[in-house]
């Protein structure tokens, strides 16, 4: 960890906890900042809260006042998920306060180099995949993965050293709040419609996303989705080195798929077919990753050992189990329409698909295409199940049943289903009508599915 001082004595509020909330302020502290936090929960029912308070950290809870802005901070570090819109925030965006998030003070006091991942799919499959990739036979240090991976971007920069590389999954929330962070490669999988609850405007949420590249020069590289013409136009005005992937077509000077074949330049590394992880979307996710270890002198030998073994990362078209003659997949993360399409479109075999979730306001007509291709029955659930229930009806499924929850959807699901049939739960929608977190959602999925197979089995 680099020893800096800009933070000696500066007043900081942190707002909000959760897992990046609690290490930036016992970061702060630790480089001598003087650090309030503020958190909306109760302190009743907050343990991180209490665990801050035990080392000596000023903490207010059970709201976010406005007359804390009256006590002299110089800085806030905000929780990615509280949206600008905030009372708090929004009052301190109008006093000039800057605001940063917790990945921009690790790259401040990182020893090693990042690797950033953005994008609105994929981003978690291909940070795992370029860390896989980057350790597989690496002789020193380690890559870590960290980030919105759900690994906490100070805890991993406080512990890696110049021989390592920090691969770091950003999301738009988190690169809303950067200033300095340069990732040495940044990488954008896609960008289609997402989070504009959040961000108000699609415009908002593209601008965001392309901070990754704000601060690079023509030493780093931008890794990009070259069968996306708005990324094509983006990169425009990126200052780093521009690398493409491709899916659809050759590039030369990048990643693409010839002839069932995945090459890198001129150079076929392996076979589509000997890929362990289903899926077209998943064939971008390791081009890119492909790329950015290219970039480092990762060996063929070590990505091909990798893309044969890998089996998924949980809750992204993760496998669960095969039971009389049906496969069971979790892609819980499959939080927007672009997800779930890109999910169906990966398998052959007939789907039995569970979905719905948070209502955000729009309709599912985008998934009637693929609908009508690749599935033959649907359980739907959640604020969007009667939305769900029309995409259905117009791509001519007449078996669709609304249940509850995800725990009801996987019984049903199994009753509609035949021999080699794929039972897959890709919602489309995030989980928080109902759930926690979408990994919550999955995990019940997971549950469920042993549930069903111990009962009929006994």
């Amino acid at each position: 960890m680099k020893n800096i001082t800009n933070y000696q004595n500066k007043k900081v509020l942190v707002v909000g906890l959760a897992k990046s909330g609690m290490n930036a302020a016992k970061l702060l502290k630790e480089l001598g900042a003087s650090v309030t936090v503020n958190d909306r929960k109760n302190i009743d029912d907050n343990l991180d809260a209490k665990e801050l308070l035990d080392e000596g950290i000023q903490v207010i809870t059970g709201g976010h006042p406005l007359s804390l802005l009256d006590e002299g901070f110089e800085l806030i570090v905000k929780n990615p998920g509280i949206p600008y819109t905030n009372p708090i925030i929004a009052k301190a965006m109008e006093k000039g306060l800057p605001i940063i998030t917790e990945p921009e003070l690790a790259y401040e006091i990182s020893e090693a180099p990042m690797i950033g991942v953005t994008g609105t799919n994929g981003k978690t499959t291909t940070t795992t995949l370029i860390s896989l990739m980057l350790n597989q036979e690496r002789k020193q240090g380690q890559a870590f993965v960290a980030g919105n991976i759900g690994v906490s971007s100070v805890a991993v920069a406080k512990k890696a050293t110049q021989n390592d590389v920090i691969v770091t999954e950003l999301s738009s929330f988190q690169l809303c709040g950067i200033d300095k962070l340069k990732p040495e490669i940044a990488v954008i999988t896609n960008i289609y419609e997402a989070h504009t609850d959040y961000h108000q405007t699609r415009e908002n949420y593209v601008k965001a996303k392309m901070r990754i590249t704000e601060n690079q020069d023509s030493n780093d590289f931008f890794v990009i989705n070259w069968d996306l013409e708005e990324l094509r136009e983006l990169a425009k005005t990126s200052h780093a080195k521009v690398i493409p992937f491709s899916r659809l077509a050759k590039i030369q000077t990048g990643a693409y798929v010839k002839d069932g074949n995945i090459c890198y330049q001129d150079e076929v590394i392996m076979k589509t077919d000997d890929v362990n992880i289903p899926g077209e979307h998943n064939i971008e996710n390791i081009l890119a990753a492909i790329v950015v270890v290219k970039i480092k002198g990762v060996k063929n030998s070590a990505i091909k050992d990798v893309l044969t073994t890998f089996t998924g990362v949980r809750h992204r078209t993760q496998f669960v189990s095969t039971w009389h003659h049906r496969k069971f997949y979790n892609d819980s993360k499959a939080t927007n329409i672009e997800a779930t399409e890109m999910a169906v479109k990966g398998f052959s075999q007939p789907i039995i698909l569970l979905a719905g979730g948070l209502d955000r306001g729009f309709t599912f007509e985008k998934l009637v295409p693929v609908l009508k291709q690749h599935v033959k029955a649907m359980i739907v659930f959640g604020e969007t199940a009667d939305l769900m229930k029309d995409a259905g009806e117009a791509a001519g499924i007449t078996e669709i049943k609304r249940v509850t929850d995800v725990v009801a959807a996987v019984p049903e699901a199994y009753k509609l289903s035949t021999d080699n049939d794929i039972i897959l739960l890709s919602p489309a929608a995030a989980s928080w009508d109902q759930y926690p977190s979408f990994e919550v959602r999955g995990d019940q999925y997971i549950d469920a599915v042993e549930k069903l197979m111990q009962v009929e089995d006994n």
